[in-house]
C-alpha cells in the first residue's frame, strides 16, 4: 500500500493530517485523517466505507453520513485514525447503490437488493485498511465499529483490536428497517438503540 500525498487538514472537527492512498481507481484513493494522542500504543481507530449519498447530502436512508460524523468529532477532540475507503454502497458502486434504493422501495431489504442485482450482501473488503494501518506502524487499536466483519477482519493479522467501540446513531423513520435489517440478518451490535 503506497501513499501519495500528506498534507495538513483543518476541519470543523479539528485539525488532522491528511494521507492519500493508491486504490484500485487511481482517481479515488483511499483517505486518512489521522489526529496523534498522548498514547500512541493504543489507536482509535474508524474505518468508513465511501458513501456519497450519506456522507455528502446527508441522506436519511443510512446511518453512514451521523458515524463519519460523529468520528470527526470524537478523533478531533480525543485524537484517532479515519480510514476512509473507496467502496461506495458496500462495494457496488453508486450506480448500482441507487438501482438497489429503487428495489428497497419496491420493499426489498436492503441485503435482498444488492442480491437482485447480482451482488453479495456485502462486497467490502477491509484489506487496505490494515495495509494502511501497517503502514503507519499501528499495533494495537480501539475499533469504531457495529460491524461484527470489521472486528473479525483483524484475525490472523498483527494488528490487535484492544475494544470495540460502539457508534450508534438514533433510527429515524427512513433508516430504521435498514438498521434493523444490519441487525437481524447482518450482525450488526447495536446496545443503546432499540429497532
Amino acid at each position: 500500500m503506497r501513499k501519495l500525498a500528506e498534507t495538513r487538514m483543518p476541519t470543523s472537527s479539528g485539525e488532522f493530517r491528511m494521507m492519500v492512498y493508491e486504490s484500485e481507481f487511481p482517481d479515488f484513493p483511499h483517505t486518512v485523517l489521522m489526529k496523534p494522542t498522548d498514547n500512541q500504543e493504543v489507536f482509535n481507530v474508524r474505518i468508513h466505507s465511501e458513501c456519497m449519498t450519506g456522507d455528502v447530502f446527508g441522506s436519511s436512508r443510512c446511518d453512514c453520513g451521523q458515524q463519519l460524523q460523529y468520528a470527526m468529532r470524537h478523533f478531533g477532540e480525543n485524537g484517532g485514525i479515519l480510514i476512509y475507503l473507496r467502496q461506495e454502497g458496500r462495494g457496488i458502486g453508486l450506480v448500482n447503490k441507487v438501482k438497489a434504493y429503487n428495489l428497497q422501495d419496491k420493499g426489498m431489504d436492503t441485503i435482498e437488493a444488492n442480491l437482485a442485482l447480482g451482488f453479495h450482501a456485502d462486497d467490502r473488503d477491509y484489506a487496505p485498511a490494515i495495509q494502511i494501518l501497517n503502514d503507519l506502524g499501528v499495533k494495537r487499536i480501539n475499533l469504531f465499529t457495529n460491524n461484527p466483519e470489521k472486528v473479525s477482519s483483524f484475525k490472523n493479522t498483527e494488528i490487535e483490536v484492544v475494544s470495540r467501540q460502539p457508534v450508534e446513531i438514533d433510527p429515524g423513520e427512513e433508516n430504521a428497517s435498514y438498521l434493523k435489517t444490519k441487525q437481524d440478518n447482518m450482525g450488526h451490535m447495536f446496545s443503546r438503540i432499540k429497532l
